[in-house]
């Protein structure tokens, strides 16, 4: 009698899992191709600043706060640190962030004379972008409970606001100083996609926010004051929240042995 060879159940199941795991893989890369779309943006919103194409890189701007808004989100679904190892995702974001947060926001400021002129405007743009290499360099950026710790970098939407408003170089340089000082000063942001505490309140407001920032922009020179009466009481809302969860934390924190 010939015998029928049986199939070994490891070996099957690894057959079966391959295909799972080559799917996963790919996926997982995928998501980092879309955190690096990133680079793709910060070049052509130097392309506009350079071409003098303000609401261009507005326009870019927008598209680059949505890509960094949701590829975290995807990074975490398809669970890139189990099926992408080797790469480090997080660093990959933290310098598209700090060119398209930071370095170019100042770049179209100082260009398109937002800052003055000569070398007062120069010193003026450089001082973000020293505080924001700190900011994204610590150690402590984030909480363990979801918070930015310090001004977040968010100088694209000071930049947002000074062109939409059309600030004068003194109040622009109030902001920028305001801003900058912050980045050291121990308050809890809100990280919208993943701060816990009224989580669906704010991600829904963060996108009628997004979409008052297009409207806005689209509407240049002459801007809504609607619309504009809308984004600044999500910035209102947005920064009551952060100091709330902040002094929420001093309260629940452990003493000190």
């Amino acid at each position: 009698m010939i015998r029928c060879a049986q199939q070994d159940p490891t070996e099957a199941r690894s057959r079966v899992a391959a295909p799972s795991q080559y799917r996963h893989t790919v996926a997982a890369w995928l998501v980092h191709a879309y955190t690096a779309s990133g680079v793709v943006l910060a070049f052509l919103m130097f392309v506009a600043v350079v071409e003098g194409d303000t609401v261009r890189a507005l326009w870019l701007f927008l598209v680059a706060m949505v890509v960094d808004g949701t590829d975290g989100m995807l990074a975490r679904w398809v669970q890139v640190k189990r099926y992408a190892p080797s790469f480090d995702g997080a660093l990959l974001d933290n310098i598209v962030d700090y060119i398209t947060y930071a370095f170019m926001p100042m770049l179209l400021l100082w260009s398109a004379g937002y800052l003055g002129e000569g070398t007062s405007a120069t010193v003026l743009a450089v001082i973000p972008l020293i505080a924001s290499a700190y900011q994204f360099c610590r150690a402590d950026a984030k909480t363990d409970d979801h918070l930015f710790l310090g001004f977040p970098s968010y100088w694209n939407i000071a930049a947002f606001y000074v062109v939409v408003l059309d600030l004068e170089p003194v109040a622009v340089t109030v902001v920028l100083l305001v801003c900058a000082v912050l980045v050291f000063v121990p308050v809890g942001y809100v990280y919208p996609s993943r701060t816990s505490t009224l989580q669906g309140p704010t991600l829904a407001l963060t996108c009628l926010w997004l979409v008052g920032y297009g409207v806005l922009v689209a509407q240049l020179p002459d801007p809504s004051p609607v619309w504009l009466a809308i984004t600044v009481a999500y910035v209102v809302y947005y920064v009551a929240l952060s100091l709330y969860l902040t002094v929420r934390r001093s309260r629940t924190a452990p003493a000190p042995a």
